[in-house]
């Protein structure tokens, strides 16, 4: 799964990824773009990052839009604004999402580094395209 699939058991698959260091987990948080967003970058995947607006996919909130406010990278899950549970105090919780389960709708903030993995990205991308081993975004 994220070291090169040393095994297929489930035990082993958790154990990498309780032990994964923080430098490799910021790839769990890779997240598919809206087919807008796909066409005007020219990639398909994106790491979240707070202040991105995203689409729920899967579950209980499915459909609902919201900007992302906070990432755990410990637990690998995505808070959103919005999405929230009721604590038997009354308290409101933000309810952890997990980025295979949503979609980037609209970019939050885009730094140097930020545009920089963008255009590594496309340009990795368009090399591909035109050596025949990828199908360009349509």
């Amino acid at each position: 799964m994220v070291n090169n699939v040393i095994s297929k058991q489930p035990r082993k698959q958790r154990k990498i990824l309780y032990y994964l260091p923080l430098h490799k987990r910021w790839h769990l948080l890779n997240v598919p773009l809206s087919s807008e967003l796909r066409k005007q970058l020219g990639i398909k995947k994106l790491i979240v990052h707070k202040g991105d607006v995203i689409r729920i996919m899967r579950g209980d909130w499915k459909g609902h839009e919201g900007k992302v406010m906070d990432i755990d990278l410990k637990r690998i899950r995505i808070f959103v604004e919005g999405v929230t549970l009721k604590k038997a105090d009354g308290t409101e919780v933000y309810y952890p999402l997990h980025p295979s389960k949503v979609l980037i709708v609209k970019l939050g903030e885009i730094d140097e580094v930020r545009r920089k993995i963008i255009e590594r990205r496309s340009e990795a991308r368009n090399k591909l395209i035109e050596l025949g081993k990828a199908r360009p975004l349509s």
